[in-house]
């Protein structure tokens, strides 16, 4: 089988130790091609020839954002995708059942692609870009972008700096006063104001450390999205959202939580800009930002024994 692994020298958890040992060890079982990713955005590119020029398998060894450029960079082409866990969180890898170590997962990516194990899976669209897991707009796009303008930290310091940066947007960096924008689902549904809205392909929405944090556990890739907004941010929220995620019941709607299932499209408008990340990469701002599923998008290679919900 021709495998093409596209690398992520500078993620998190990326190390020379482990590259030769997965290099070595894919190599032994199929015809290898490395690629490595030298600037954001530069993986797409790679994924895109690799599929052209004949690859059965791309495969990302970084973070959820190389996965999720490499996603980018095959869509539309005859081969299969899979992730090895480079990041400091990896999400989609470990939502899909990979384990969050590289190492460990490549056996697990060899075993699979022995049997032949890949599975058709559904995608989201944010404006017209790819993700895997899962799309936020306002306040959680607001931390993510507090973190990556930190650079270095993130690679080092990991999820401390997410909790501090969660923290500090919360209290200082946004206008809890002031909705940021509207949402309506092409089928009819509507919230005239939120601060924060997440749309969902796959679930959970992140880990802390081993913990999930489940916001629609219904979510996987062979539905629509799931989508959960909050209208408001004031502190007296805080404690029933904690207690929901950390519990893993999900985002239900009460107060100021709205949660809609089966979302095939729908269009988030803001009376003025508002940041947005896909897959845990900032991006924008932007005014609108229409989000939409595909079925059936892209070949997954998944874990033998994996549902990949």
């Amino acid at each position: 089988m021709r495998v093409s692994l596209i690398v992520n020298p500078i993620a998190s958890s990326v190390t020379r130790r482990a590259r030769v040992v997965i290099q070595k060890a894919i190599a032994s079982d199929h015809e290898l091609r490395v690629s490595e990713t030298t600037r954001k955005g530069q993986a797409i590119r790679l994924a895109h020839g690799a599929a052209r020029e004949g690859a059965d398998v791309v495969v990302a060894l970084g973070g959820d954002g190389t996965i999720n450029e490499v996603a980018n960079g095959v869509l539309g082409e005859d081969c299969a995708v899979a992730p090895l866990p480079g990041g400091s969180t990896n999400v989609f890898a470990r939502a899909v059942g990979y384990p969050n170590d590289a190492i460990e997962a490549t056996g697990v990516l060899l075993e699979a692609l022995a049997a032949g194990a890949t599975k058709p899976a559904g995608i989201g669209l944010a404006n017209g870009r790819v993700f895997l897991f899962h799309v936020g707009a306002g306040f959680d796009a607001a931390v993510v972008a507090n973190v990556e303008q930190r650079g270095p930290l993130k690679r080092y310091v990991g999820h401390p700096l997410f909790i501090a940066s969660t923290i500090g947007t919360w209290f200082t960096a946004i206008d809890r006063s002031r909705p940021w924008f509207s949402l309506e689902t092409d089928d009819g549904r509507t919230l005239p104001g939120a601060h924060f809205a997440v749309a969902l392909n796959t679930d959970p929405y992140t880990y802390l450390g081993n913990q999930p944090l489940v916001v629609a556990p219904e979510a996987t890739l062979d539905r629509p999205l799931s989508v959960a907004a909050l209208s408001s941010l004031s502190p007296r929220v805080l404690p029933g959202l904690l207690r929901a995620l950390r519990r893993g019941q999900g985002l239900a709607t009460r107060g100021a939580v709205t949660h809609w299932t089966d979302v095939e499209a729908m269009t988030i408008r803001g009376d003025r800009p508002f940041p947005y990340q896909v897959d845990g990469e900032a991006i924008g701002p932007v005014t609108e930002l229409r989000l939409s599923h595909r079925a059936r998008a892209l070949r997954l290679v998944v874990p033998r024994v994996n549902d990949c919900g």
